[in-house]
């Protein structure tokens, strides 16, 4: 396809017998900003070690810009990388930094000073550009290595955690920044990351691993709101499972029953394509779906049941709730501090647990 930038065909890697990566099929659109979101281990890195050039792939296919990469080195490839630990040089400034690939190049030094001055401007460092980098923080050094990639004018950049090292007040603040500076040269950017909430603020679109096994693609929405298996459930974000076994279905409605709470109530949710009656299943709710209340009628919700309040967490813009259901299960709920009326809930409290069918996902075990 014209509008790709990456094109992954059935990439295998193993490393002393253990797949890295596992019959990996993906496609980045051009201009994209586009995450591979893992736990470690999960072959995320070894991805981007494959794009650019520093490992070959025992089989499969790679093509950047429509071109196949196997055999081309990594100096070669439309690709420039920007990696945790930056890999600053410590005895050249800013501006020898950014400059040093263009020298290596032997780009014309007018055309060099032009390029590195409209990239210092891009990453907010005017001014700095004779320090060198043990005078720069954390952020500043981050923003130079980034620089110093952009500069090259690759297609595809590569980020392998680059916030990483951030702490956490400027690792947000960079992120704003990072998909800021995409949108602002319009290259595709392939952002490698172990944090959720990473992904899900700056990426067009995710890509999750485990096991070197990609699992899911979707946007951020779509992973967070729709996950294809538990794992990608638990992984990206808080969760609340409940064991259920399919007992009827009406339309496109489904019956499920859950033999972990009390009275064994029928949930109501949207029927999972092919069910079956007497399928065992997981039913998903996110926490921040759960509305708690101690009043027992529906009111409005397809699914109501009994819990106990066990733990309240107050961390500021809400409160969190540990429910438990039954001796074998607790949930978590979440509920904004919305204003004065909002009813709030002790330790021990008996309460129900109210939530629509579309507000929860059923997935096969």
């Amino acid at each position: 396809m014209a509008n790709l930038s990456i094109d992954i065909r059935d990439l295998v890697k193993s490393h002393g017998g253990t797949p890295a990566v596992d019959h990996v099929s993906l496609q980045v659109r051009r201009g994209e900003f586009f995450s591979i979101l893992g736990p470690s281990g999960s072959g995320k890195t070894s991805t981007l070690r494959l794009l650019a050039g520093f490992e070959e792939p025992d089989s499969g296919e790679i093509l950047i810009e429509g071109q196949p990469m196997r055999g081309v080195p990594a100096h070669l490839r439309p690709v420039n990388m920007v990696f945790q630990s930056y890999a600053l040089f410590p005895h050249l400034t800013v501006s020898a930094n950014i400059a040093f690939g263009l020298e290596m190049q032997r780009v014309p030094q007018a055309e060099i000073r032009s390029r590195v001055q409209r990239v210092v401007g891009m990453v907010k460092l005017h001014g700095k550009e004779g320090r060198l980098p043990s005078q720069l923080s954390g952020g500043e050094q981050q923003r130079v290595a980034l620089a110093r990639a952009l500069v090259n004018q690759p297609s595809v950049l590569l980020l392998d955690e680059p916030l990483g090292a951030l702490d956490q007040q400027l690792r947000l603040e960079m992120q704003v920044e990072l998909k800021a500076i995409q949108e602002q040269v319009g290259i595709t950017f392939l952002f490698v990351t172990h944090h959720q909430e990473e992904a899900l603020t700056m990426s067009d679109r995710i890509a999750v691993m485990d096991r070197g096994r990609l699992l899911q693609v979707g946007t951020p929405e779509e992973i967070y709101e729709a996950p294809v298996c538990s794992f990608v459930a638990e992984f990206m974000g808080t969760t609340n499972q409940l064991a259920v076994r399919m007992e009827s279905l009406e339309g496109s409605m489904a019956c499920l029953r859950a033999a972990d709470v009390a009275a064994q109530p029928l949930i109501r949710t949207r029927a999972p394509e092919a069910a079956v009656i007497g399928d065992r299943m997981v039913l998903v709710v996110r926490p921040e779906y759960l509305h708690v209340s101690q009043e027992a009628d529906q009111d409005g919700f397809d699914n109501v049941v009994p819990a106990r309040v066990e733990k309240t967490i107050y961390t500021g813009h809400e409160r969190q709730y540990v429910l438990r259901l039954s001796d074998a299960l607790c949930w978590k709920a979440r509920v904004p501090n919305a204003g004065r009326d909002q009813k709030h809930f002790q330790t021990g409290d008996s309460v129900f647990v109210r939530w629509n069918a579309d507000e929860a996902r059923v997935l096969t075990t």
